[in-house]
Parts: structure tokens; sequence; C-alpha cells
């Protein structure tokens, strides 16, 4: 139901009957319900939403956004949006959460409300709420700009509202879990994976290696003098060293490549597709930031640190996930015996034939 024969607002309000008797039959919110039934992630849901507001209303082009605790805006799902449009969205999200209400607007680039639109067209928000709290919106574009704001009347819109509720009642649920499964793996301090995790993606991508007969390395890194910094400055100085640390580390990696915080200041990278000379490079780069960044400098202070790396690759220095992590952290220990600050290849196993 996409037309465009008459601007949104003539078109929402001329089709009162229509719309509320069409958002009223029991099998829209049968089929809704059927089709929110097996979804187990947000984007799933989203997609749900936006696939059923397009029988439900005559707008051009739907998307669904939610704002997270911190802030953050994501896009769930979409369907029609332009470039033009995106803008918009994070704008027209926050006014809906912020209101917690219904948000319109009969010409967005000339709307005060909606810093940074360009999009010239008109617009129909709902809010998603869920246990007392505004967390996004069904947000409805069209193309055109709208004599009016562009608004239901009161029983249509009711009708919508009981639609949206199991909407969001679901995105709810299902973004709770993706933050409870974030947290479970994921080091609060560093936002970096934490050992649980580590250990499972050494134990995936060795079989993964081993299966495609490829390389996977393992760097092992631990922090050089690191107890000084919390004896002499404090543990809070020391967290903050730590969560310093861990950008440097992610940032000295591949998007795919998996960083995470093993225990106290000692971190890991499993490099998947990485024989023994492209880790070592890794490694050197890993030392190099390390040494070169001052920590604490917000807090008054010019902290430097090192750091010991122990590198180990499969096949060569390892046969599976518990011996690569053995030899990564023998060989750290390698480097840290003869003075710290470097790094270290694990040597090759003793094969018998």
């Amino acid at each position: 139901m996409r037309t465009t024969t008459a601007d949104l607002s003539l078109r929402l309000a001329t089709g009162d009957a229509r719309l509320r008797s069409r958002l009223s039959k029991p099998s829209a919110l049968h089929h809704l319900l059927d089709q929110l039934h097996d979804c187990v992630d947000p984007a799933q849901v989203a997609a749900v939403a936006v696939s059923r507001a397009s029988t439900w209303l005559p707008v051009t082009s739907w998307a669904v956004v939610v704002i997270d605790p911190a802030g953050e805006c994501t896009v769930l799902a979409e369907e029609g949006v332009v470039p033009a449009m995106a803008g918009a969205l994070r704008g027209i999200a926050d006014l809906v959460v912020t209101a917690g209400q219904v948000v319109s607007s009969a010409e967005l680039s000339s709307d005060g409300r909606i810093v940074g639109s360009v999009f010239s067209g008109s617009v129909f928000a709902m809010p998603l709420s869920c246990r007392g709290r505004c967390f996004g919106a069904l947000i409805g574009f069209d193309h055109a700009s709208s004599s009016r704001a562009p608004m239901l009347a009161a029983s249509p819109l009711s009708a919508l509202s009981r639609l949206i509720a199991p909407v969001a009642s679901a995105l709810d649920k299902t973004l709770l879990l993706k933050r409870v499964e974030a947290l479970a793996v994921t080091d609060d301090l560093t936002g970096l994976y934490n050992s649980r995790y580590l250990r499972q993606a050494i134990h995936r991508e060795t079989k993964r290696a081993a299966r495609n007969n490829r390389p996977l390395s393992l760097l092992f890194i631990d922090l050089d003098g690191f107890k000084l910094i919390n004896d002499t400055y404090g543990h809070v100085s020391g967290s903050q060293a730590l969560a310093e640390a861990a950008l440097v580390i992610r940032g000295s990696a591949r998007e795919t490549d998996v960083a995470a915080r093993y225990g106290g200041d000692e971190f890991a990278l499993v490099l998947p597709d990485t024989g023994c000379a492209g880790a070592m490079l890794v490694a050197d780069r890993v030392c190099q930031r390390l040494a070169a960044h001052v920590f604490l400098v917000d807090r008054g202070l010019s902290v430097r640190l090192t750091a010991s790396v122990g590198v180990a690759t499969l096949p060569e220095s390892a046969a599976s996930a518990d011996e690569l992590f053995k030899a990564a952290d023998s060989a750290m220990y390698t480097v840290k015996d003869r003075g710290k600050n470097g790094r270290q290849a694990a040597p090759a196993r003793s094969v018998l034939l």
C-alpha cells in the first residue's frame, strides 16, 4: 500500500474509516503475532514491523530505530529509505524517545526540531515503549511535504498502538537478550572479549584452520611493570591504564581478529589466516604502539608501559587449541625472562614420523 496520490496528511485523514477497519481486524494482530513468534533477534523483529507497517498505513517508506541506554542510535530495519533520509532518522528518534509520543512533521527540511535533516518530505512516527520507557520509534516517511503535520484520528491511532505494543515488547526482550549475551562474553572494564570467549574463539578458529588447511596465530600479551601503576597511583588509575592499553591493542589488529582481555594485565589476539611472519609483524606493532603511548594524560600524569608478547602459530608450534595457548604463554614468559619489552615466537613442535 504505497500511494502518493495525495499528501500524507490528507491520506491519513480521508482514509479514517478504512484505516480503522484495517487496523482493527483480528487478522492484522494474528498475522503480526505469527511473524513475531519465531523472532530471536532485534533485527528480525524490526523487519517484521517494517513489513507489516507497509500494510497498515499508506506511507511510502518505513524504518525502525532504537536508542540504547548509552544514547547510541541504531537503524534495525528499513524499507524504501533513501540516503537523504539518514540524517533525519536520529533526530526523529530522539524526539519520539524524549516525548514518548507520536511525532509528525509536514516538512522535515524546515522542521527546526530535527537537526541535520536535508530530506524534503513528511513523517509520521510512533513510539516503541515497554516497561514504562520509550526506547525507539517506528518511523514512516513520505517523499512529499504535507499541507499540515500528518496525524491519525483517535480511533485508528488507538488501533495502531495496539498493534505496535507486541512489536515493542518483542524488541525490548530481544534487545535485552542481546545485551545479556554481550555481557556474558565481554570484559566490563576494557570492552574487549573476556577469557571465556577467548577460549571459545581459539577452539573454534583452531577447528576452522585445520579444516581449511589455513594458519592460525595467537598473541599472548602481558604489560610490563603494570603493578607499579596500581601501587603508585591507585587502582582507579590502573583500571584506566588497562582500558587505554586495550584500545591500543585493538587498534593494532584487523577487524576480523579477536581481541580479548585474559585477566589482570594480560591480553590476547587471535589472528585467523595468519602465519608466524604475519603474527610477528602484529606483535611488533603492538609493542611499538604501547611503548609510544603516553598513559593517564587526562589525569595529569605521564606514564609509559611496554609489553612482552608471545606468538604461537598453528600448525608449526601447536597441534590443538590448548597447545596453541600454552605455546604462546610460554613464549611470552621467555620475553619476560630475558628482560621484557619484546616479542618471541614459540619454537616449532617436534613431529614424530
